[in-house]
């Protein structure tokens, strides 16, 4: 018998997204925060740039707002930019509050500076930003009576009725139970879907779950063809593609090959602080070019004391693999890093169904456009979050009689192929990096739709004959999310921001999302 449990507000993801709504819900709210895996586990926590908002008396929120237009191809939603850059110094305080220390100079913010920005307006705790408001958001939640938290717990469909989203079915993993979550108001914060790249500077959590459950229920999916190749993650057989900074780039570190020579004055007047998709593709196209393995990031000709106080996490992560930063150049290459579309929706993170719910990297709320700008992703996670939170306190919660039939397993039986999952989950993987990467084609695309095709037939067999498992979960959703990305890019025929495809090399002057319905 699968157990029920009853909310106001049910949020999927325990990110800086989901947290910070959590601690901005009325304490009259019964909330459930539910954690796939360990409750700090996933990008957030990762995160070692920082996030941006005008905060020096030089930067205004025009500039902000005109960099993030410029950054994401024209086609950010210039009201949701503006409403974000608007909240930026308010987020900064709301994050003070829970306890978040930012790095200080001469009893000011020290501003970094990052891809696309005109100025310096990147505020962080040295190179840990995302681990220190993980954890001081999560030490805030656990003060709060009103919040419940569930660990180890992943999501695999919304309850839905009448077109209405009233919670989900959730697999606790330690049990291996279907439990309901039945719920007034459901927020998806289950972040982004770069696990669907073989390489990936992302963490196992992010297999599209949020995205991929929403779709199924219907919601519009927008603009999933833009995934952010991050430039630079280092390049080692054990690193598991660790994310070496921006605010390296931003700092002076240069982009040289295995001689030496600098490269980046061939493709943009921006050089390293180009936006990172023009980094990205000039990174993969000197490798391809030259048949080089991978590029170098050098950093060394900055005093040792300097850079050992302002970057001591990807210091101590290099020499743990026999990198000394402050002598030799990091190998870099780029990995999957950030999924810029998402679910639609507005300001207040509504989405198209009643109900439900989206912030962070899940969403899609128009601020990034086809390209993120560096240090915007923590910003849009706290910025939306508050903003959702406030919608659902301004909603009146009435008693529900709503009833939903318990998960019914009875005619699936234990899996004696388990291998399939795994052997399915690395062939989805290695379709998207090689027919679906940096650069595309309309022969990789057509390839890519027709394979994965195949394998969400298969998928879907496995997953209606056997018992339910938290692989097999991820894997549904990652050929869906997959689907979705491989459709979105067919349907682009120009080349703007992430999405380059040779066929279609010139920006269109028809300037539209594209949007994706079941």
């Amino acid at each position: 018998m699968s157990s029920k449990h009853y909310f106001d507000v049910l949020i999927i993801g325990t990110g800086s997204a989901g947290l910070m709504n959590a601690l901005q819900l009325s304490d009259k709210l019964s909330v459930a925060l539910i954690a796939k895996d360990k409750l700090l586990e996933g990008s957030s926590y990762y995160a070692q740039g920082g996030i941006s908002a005008v905060l020096d008396t030089q930067d205004n929120f025009q500039s902000h707002i005109n960099d993030t237009l410029l950054t994401g191809n024209h086609l950010g939603d210039e009201k949701a930019i503006r409403f974000m850059v608007e909240q930026a110094p308010t987020a900064i305080q709301s994050l003070e509050k829970s306890g978040v220390l930012f790095t200080q100079e001469k009893g000011r913010y020290h501003l970094t500076t990052e891809s696309g920005h005109s100025n310096r307006r990147v505020a962080h705790v040295a190179d840990k930003t995302g681990k220190s408001i993980q954890t001081n958001l999560l030490n805030s939640v656990k003060k709060k009576k009103n919040i419940h938290l569930f660990e180890g717990f992943i999501a695999i469909d919304l309850l839905m009725k009448n077109k209405r989203c009233y919670g989900a079915y959730i697999l606790n993993k330690s049990s291996n139970e279907v439990e309901s979550f039945v719920a007034h108001k459901t927020v998806i914060a289950t972040g982004g879907a770069s696990k669907v790249y073989l390489y990936t500077s992302n963490p196992d959590t992010s297999t599209g779950d949020g995205i991929a459950m929403a779709y199924r229920a219907h919601c519009h999916i927008v603009n999933m063809e833009f995934t952010q190749f991050h430039p630079t993650c280092l390049y080692h057989p054990h690193a598991k593609s660790f994310l070496i900074s921006e605010v390296l780039r931003g700092e002076g570190a240069k982009l040289i090959l295995p001689n030496g020579d600098t490269f980046m004055h061939k493709y943009d007047e921006r050089l390293e602080l180009a936006p990172r998709d023009v980094v990205a593709r000039a990174i993969d196209s000197e490798m391809k070019t030259h048949g080089f393995d991978c590029v170098y990031l050098d950093l060394s000709f900055k005093d040792k004391t300097w850079i050992k106080s302002h970057f001591p996490t990807i210091d101590k992560r290099c020499l743990s693999f026999g990198i000394d930063i402050t002598k030799q150049p990091i190998p870099v290459v780029p990995a999957a890093h950030y999924t810029c579309g998402g679910i639609q929706t507005d300001i207040n993170a509504c989405s198209n169904i009643e109900g439900l719910y989206a912030i962070g990297e899940a969403a899609h709320t128009g601020v990034h456009g086809a390209n993120r700008m560096a240090s915007n992703s923590l910003l849009e996670c706290i910025v939306f979050a508050k903003a959702c939170a406030n919608h659902i306190n301004q909603q009146t919660f009435e008693q529900s009689s709503l009833n939903f039939d318990n998960w019914d397993a009875s005619r699936a039986c234990p899996s004696q192929e388990k291998v399939m999952v795994t052997h399915l989950w690395d062939e989805v993987r290695r379709i998207m990096w090689n027919f679906v990467g940096i650069v595309r084609s309309n022969k990789r695309l057509h390839a890519a739709r027709m394979r994965l095709s195949q394998i969400q037939n298969e998928v879907n067999e496995y997953y209606h004959l056997y018992l339910i498992s938290s692989d097999l979960i991820e894997l549904r959703n990652l050929i869906a999310t997959a689907q979705i990305i491989v459709k979105s890019a067919i349907s682009r025929t120009e080349s703007r921001g992430l999405h380059y495809n040779k066929d279609y090399p010139h920006t269109s002057t028809n300037i539209q999302n594209t949007v994706i319905t079941l």
